[in-house]
């Protein structure tokens, strides 16, 4: 994963890989906290 942190590209990214890793959608994988930070909590539904 390579995205810059420009225009919430790297937020998306984080969200593709982790849908790939837990087999699930990326519209399934939200972030509930940290947007703008390095630090973020991660919720996936099923």
């Amino acid at each position: 994963m390579r995205e810059r942190a420009v225009d919430g590209a790297a937020n998306e990214g984080v969200a593709a890989l982790l849908a790939a890793h837990f087999g699930v959608r990326k519209g399934d994988v939200r972030i509930m906290n940290g947007y703008g930070s390095r630090i973020k909590t991660i919720e996936v539904d099923d």
